[in-house]
């Protein structure tokens, strides 16, 4: 059956890009038909897809793809390209007899355009309009929408059209897909719906009459349907108002699939069979990402139609064109993709910028012999959540028996990253080593020891050979790696050579020979042995001094399936050193991102498997190895560089193929690790089963009386501390469940618990309520807890030594449960001493033997009782004699009575006699965090403190807690939104520790910063802080001065308190001086009568003390001090340290030059590279060594600005001092820490 396609396509514009959203598209084709198809995006993250490439017309060169990106809305396309099929294209050229056909209608609702004279049609209608005319005596019009058809259509058309009428005809397409055209490479795959490649053909007849879009039947190509659409396009021929048709021929890919997350990238080739025996098909090639909103790729302008229906061009015969397609797809992301199936591996799941990562996982995962090893470790002692070992284990384990993708979180946790670890695009070399060397540590002192050095390491000789006198000094190192460089190189073999190539040391860099002196020497690298399992780096990434950056060299190198080694070692071994290419890492991108992914011979037998994180397919040697060369992709004639290309390489010896990829079974691996391994998965289920079913469970929070035993606040404890018994119970379950549950748990029979729900009352106060059993023991838990969670209940238990079997009864409608509590003012504090049951209509002061008794006191003591409302509101219960309800306000269950001796409620000798005092004692106390300002992670101490302090006590406090004097403290606010130090509490403050911690933020830990100082604190804040750096006499290094000079103070003061600080020079002037610098410039050279308030303190100025040099203190009239300074290509990228020189009108810059190398102490052969230049407002004027000084042109210009800045003299050199990027987190080394 013919499948049919809606096109609608709109007004034929020269240029125009097709806009492809699903199944419709917009936009007229250009000049033949050839809109580009517009980039959408891909669905999935790692595969980006490509950008629509030019494809080489038959007739016409194409443009450069950036240029032609830039300007195809514009411009007229001069060529055929590539692009999103399934729409109308513009009005083409007439045939070859007659006027080009009119315009292709608009989207919806507008008509084709008239057809012209001869061959050409009429463009295609869009959605709900009529086609247009047919053109005379050549084929019929374009075909009409969904609601027109036209005249001499040839196609099933729905409802009337324009001229001719809407006669429905039905268009003979056949499908052709024969399974012995289906041609894989790899046998492998067989002849499945899940082979890599396959080759299938669509016969098209009456191709003459044909209007419409047609699809071929599927071909299954991994696992996704893939057909041919063929359709009749129109567009205009460069600036001709002339319409040109042509055949629209497309790739479709996955086309009725509604989903929006696959993607499948894939090459094809296009065929326009020929009838005649010996000729080649006319043939275009395409690259293209296919998903769900570019689902087809292909030419709006395959061929001209009149080209086609030409009988001598030999491409049709009897009416009938023969497409055929050979596509090649690599296995689909986002789809079910089972990789066990279809490769009996899987893969590894991406979990951020480690997909490298990924690659070298696979890689040593299927290095048999460490698997082995890696497995044999004793890891049953270990951390799961730290230990590397274990988390290694786990994921060879999973990826050995799991069907699924295996996730690497637990392992980059075991590593000791942080989130953004994961992120950091970590250099694959270097990560390799150190995992390897964390293993290696770890096997130390066990059965596996030394099995990491056995598989990998090699030995190389370093050496140096004089060459005039017998002297050799040599070195055996060992390696892990090799890396090789590729720039200018062919391939492996001419690396190596390079590798052991030898230098000669001469001239200025001769080698020195100890009691030969400097001698000529040759430098050299000897192999001495290669290991089983060589791990070649291939240095695609190298500094390029043009761009200051590192680039990606995607220079075409080439490396050998079997590769033999024997040449380049100092001497053969036994056994030939042939090696067996075991696995290739490639990488997709540039230097700042992209894909990796790895292909992997797993037995070492030349049959390839390709491992892109968690899709493993099966592929061919040729796409495993020759399409990793890099270099131009010369098959699709692209324009631009491919930047697909091979890392590293892993070779295994041939000889130790056998031992190196032996089998692991589930016998091999330890019973003990297998058992762990299964116990972490069973507890993971439970887990993840119970968060499935959260939403069904409430957890209850049980407290019993003990926790309210030694409780010193408001309240009867304290939520943050309290020890609960967490219940997990089904919320559906009834309040008569929960108890029996509760009661099995603590061992007592159910009579005699109580449950006392805690409630928060409108005061904030939690305190115990009533529940009413009678009506709520058979109601559901959800209902009675109000849907909270987690809900808190306090548990009423029997008395062990009470003797009753169950608890007494409680009357709700006369009895109040209350509790109490003893404070004892010579201590300072509560005692708990139970709960009672009382009737309402009792004295109060019934209570007080029972008081008595809880609290161990005399019976008959006078007692005070107070009733805790909320926190600092305790009020004395007066009329003891009264009724219990006339004497508490609100008499509520859970009202906590506060009782102490009466005889001590107003003794003087107490600091807080009354359980008010204590409780607004209480209500001011807090808990502050002390942190050393001067230690950035000092977790610091905490110490509870009344609010109400002033400045001394907290002072003497905290200095009691240091032992120091509270005078040699200085203390800090913490700052509002930010933790750190803020602005410094002075030692005369009036306000309070409140005052003080007013800026924290509710629930914050309250923090104030320390200081010890050497000064009293008094002194220190009659003087002020200044901070400046000292530079020694050799300019090597520079160190931080924090001097307190008085407040009112000058240089000179300042330059007094820096002399005791400093070491001056046994031969120097003994004099000091400021200088100010900004962006690496001396700006100023401040005067020792300065005032130090006017002294500019701005983030980018820092203020220097130097020792003025001797051959300066003096300047006579026609000497000046210049300020000097280095900077790289630009003025602005200054650098290192400026320094003041002394210059003499007239003298030559050659002299300058020799004073300033003596100053920077500087080879000569560096110092040659320095350039100087006089730099002014920015500008650099580069001065010969001939040039005279003028000290006219280092004075500044008074007309140039109100503050004209000061001219300098720039040294323009290349910075060797270590250079970190502004994003330098991303360039911290990596580490694995456990």
């Amino acid at each position: 059956m013919v499948v049919r396609v809606p096109v609608s396509a709109k007004n034929g514009c020269a240029g125009g890009r097709e806009r492809r959203r699903g199944n419709k598209a917009s936009g007229g084709g250009g000049a033949g038909g050839g809109g580009r198809a517009h980039l959408l995006g891909p669905p999935t993250p790692n595969s980006p897809p490509p950008a629509a490439q030019p494809v080489m017309n038959h007739v016409t060169e194409p443009p450069t793809p950036d240029k032609d990106l830039e300007l195809m809305d514009t411009q007229e396309e001069e060529v055929t390209e590539e692009g999103g099929g399934d729409g109308g294209g513009g009005g083409g050229g007439g045939g070859d007899g007659g006027g080009a056909g009119g315009g292709g209608g608009g989207d919806d609702g507008g008509g084709g355009g008239g057809g012209g004279g001869g061959g050409g049609g009429g463009g295609g209608g869009g959605v709900g309009g009529g086609g247009g005319g047919g053109g005379g005596g050549g084929g019929g019009g374009g075909g009409g929408g969904n609601g027109g058809g036209d005249g001499g259509g040839v196609q099933t058309v729905e409802g009337g059209g324009g001229e001719g009428g809407g006669e429905e005809e039905q268009m003979n397409g056949e499908t052709q897909e024969v399974s012995s055209s289906t041609t894989p490479l790899d046998t492998e795959m067989d002849d499945d719906d899940a082979r890599s490649e396959a080759k299938f053909q669509f016969r098209v007849k009456e191709f003459s009459k044909l209007k419409d879009t047609m699809l071929s039947q599927p071909c299954y190509v991994r696992n996704l349907p893939w057909k041919i659409m063929v359709m009749p396009r129109s567009s205009q021929s460069g600036g001709s108002t002339q319409l040109q048709r042509s055949l629209g021929f497309f790739l479709q890919c996955n086309g009725e699939s509604e989903s929006t997350s696959w993607s499948c990238n894939a090459v094809a080739e296009l065929r326009l069979l020929s009838v005649r025996e010996g000729q080649d098909p006319f043939t275009r090639k395409i690259q293209h990402l296919f998903y769900s909103k570019e689902n087809d790729w292909g030419f709006s302008h395959f061929m001209s139609w009149a080209d086609v229906l030409d009988v001598e061009k030999g491409y049709i015969k009897d009416d009938a064109i023969t497409l055929e397609v050979w596509v090649s797809a690599d296995a689909p992301h986002g789809v079910s993709w089972d990789s066990k199936k279809h490769t009996g591996y899987v893969g590894l799941k991406n979990q951020g910028a480690t997909c490298y990562m990924n690659s070298l996982l696979q890689v040593l995962y299927f290095t048999s012999q460490l698997r082995m090893a890696v497995y044999k470790m004793p890891t049953e002692s270990d951390d799961s959540t730290k230990s590397v070992a274990l988390a290694l284990q786990r994921v060879f384990h999973e990826l050995q028996t799991s069907d699924r993708p295996v996730g690497t979180k637990k392992l980059t946790k075991s590593f000791g990253w942080e989130t953004l670890d994961s992120f950091m695009q970590h250099d694959a070399q270097e990560f390799l080593r150190v995992l390897l060397d964390k293993l290696e540590t770890k096997m130390k002192g066990t059965c596996v020891e030394g099995v990491i050095p056995r598989l990998f390491e090699g030995k190389t000789l370093s050496y140096f050979r004089c060459k005039h006198v017998d002297y050799t000094s040599s070195r055996t190192e060992t390696f892990y790696d090799i890396q090789l460089n590729i720039k200018g190189k062919k391939d492996i073999y001419e690396s190596f050579k390079d590798y052991i190539s030898v230098e000669t040391l001469e001239g200025d860099n001769k080698y020195d020979a100890g009691e030969h002196g400097l001698q000529e020497a040759d430098k050299g690298v000897l192999f001495q042995s290669f290991p089983p399992v060589l791990h070649l780096h291939l240095m695609r990434f190298q500094y390029d001094p043009l761009t200051d950056s590192n680039v990606k060299i995607n220079d075409r190198y080439e490396f050998p399936e079997r590769l033999n080694m024997d040449q380049f070692l100092q001497k053969p071994d036994a056994t030939p050193a042939t090696y067996i290419l075991h696995a290739v890492l490639v990488h997709s991108g540039d230097n700042h991102g992209g894909h990796y992914v790895v292909f992997i011979n797993p037995k070492g037998d030349g049959r390839w498997c390709k491992f892109d994180d968690d899709v493993v397919s099966k592929c061919s040697k040729g796409e495993a190895i020759d399409s990793n060369f890099g270099g131009h992709e010369d098959d699709l004639n692209l324009t631009v560089k491919h930047c697909t290309s091979a890392y590293m390489l892993v070779y295994i010896r041939e000889s130790c193929l056998r031992s190196v990829l032996q089998t692991v079974t589930e016998q091999d691996i330890p019973q003990e690790l297998i058992d762990r391994l299964q116990e972490e998965k069973r507890v993971e289920m439970i887990r993840r089963k119970e968060r499935n079913e959260a939403h069904l469970y409430m957890n209850i929070q049980v407290i019993l009386e003990d926790s309210f035993s030694g409780h010193q606040g408001n309240d009867l404890y304290d939520p943050d501390k309290a020890n609960y018994r967490i219940f997990r119970v089904k919320k559906s379950a009834t309040l008569q469940d929960f108890l029996d549950q509760v009661a099995e748990s603590l061992k007592y029979p159910v009579e005699q618990i109580r449950p006392w729900p805690l409630n928060l009352r409108t005061n904030q106060t939690n305190r115990p309520t009533l529940l009413d059993l009678d009506t709520e023991l058979h109601k559901q838990l959800v209902e009675i807890s109000d849907n909270s969670n987690p809900w808190t209940v306090f548990i009423e238990t029997v008395q062990p030594d009470s003797g009753l079997k169950s608890l007494t009864a409680f009357d709700k409608d006369s009895d109040v449960l209350l509790f109490f509590k003893y404070y004892d003012p010579r201590h300072k504090r509560l005692h708990y001493c139970g709960h009672h049951y009382m009737h309402i209509s009792f004295n109060v002061q019934e209570l007080v033997p029972l008081l008595n008794e809880r609290a161990g006191l005399p019976q008959g003591t006078e007692l005070a009782l107070f009733e805790e409302i909320k926190p600092n509101l305790v009020e004395r219960l007066a009329d003891l004699d009264r009724p219990l309800e006339k004497v508490l306000d609100e008499l509520m269950d859970g009202d906590i009575i506060v009782f102490q001796r009466d005889d001590l409620l107003d003794d003087p000798s107490l600091e807080l006699p009354s359980c008010r005092d204590y409780f607004r004692d209480l209500f001011f106390r807090v808990e502050v965090t002390f942190c050393d300002k001067t230690v950035a992670t000092d977790p610091g101490f905490i110490m509870e403190l009344s609010q109400r302090m002033n400045y001394d006590q907290m002072a003497r406090a905290v200095a009691s807690r240091l032992d120091t004097d509270p005078y040699l403290l200085q203390f800090f606010k913490s700052q509002s939104y930010r933790d750190g130090p803020g602005n410094p509490v002075r030692c005369t403050y009036e306000g309070t520790l409140k005052d003080m911690l007013v800026c924290m933020k509710p629930r914050h830990p309250k923090k104030i910063y320390y200081q010890q100082l050497s000064i009293r604190i008094n002194e220190l804040e009659n003087k002020r802080q200044f901070k400046c750096m000292w530079l020694g006499e050799r300019m090597k290094e520079e160190v931080e001065l924090v001097l307190y000079p008085n407040k009112n103070g000058t240089v000179a003061d300042l330059l007094h308190e820096a002399r005791r600080q400093v070491t001056l020079s046994e031969n120097g002037s003994g004099k000091l001086r400021l200088v100010d610098i900004s962006s690496y410039k001396i700006v100023a050279t401040p005067p020792e009568t300065t005032s130090l308030d006017s002294l500019s303190i701005a983030g980018t100025r820092t203020f220097r003390i130097e020792e003025v040099p001797t051959d300066q203190l003096h300047l006579a009239e026609d000497e000046m001090l210049v300020p000097v300074a280095h900077f790289q290509k630009e003025v602005f990228s200054t650098f290192g340290f400026p320094f003041l020189v002394k210059v003499k009108q007239g003298e030559l810059f050659s002299h300058v030059r020799e004073r300033i190398q003596k100053r920077l102490d500087v080879p000569d052969k560096e110092y040659e590279k320095y350039r100087f230049a006089i730099v002014v407002m920015g500008r650099a004027t580069f001065i010969p060594d001939e040039d005279m000084v003028s000290l006219q042109d280092f004075k500044p210009h008074p007309n140039q600005a109100s503050i004209p800045p000061r001219p300098w003299l720039g040294l323009e050199h290349v910075n060797k001092a270590p250079k970190r990027s502004r994003y330098n987190y991303l360039e911290k080394a990596i580490k694995i820490y456990n």
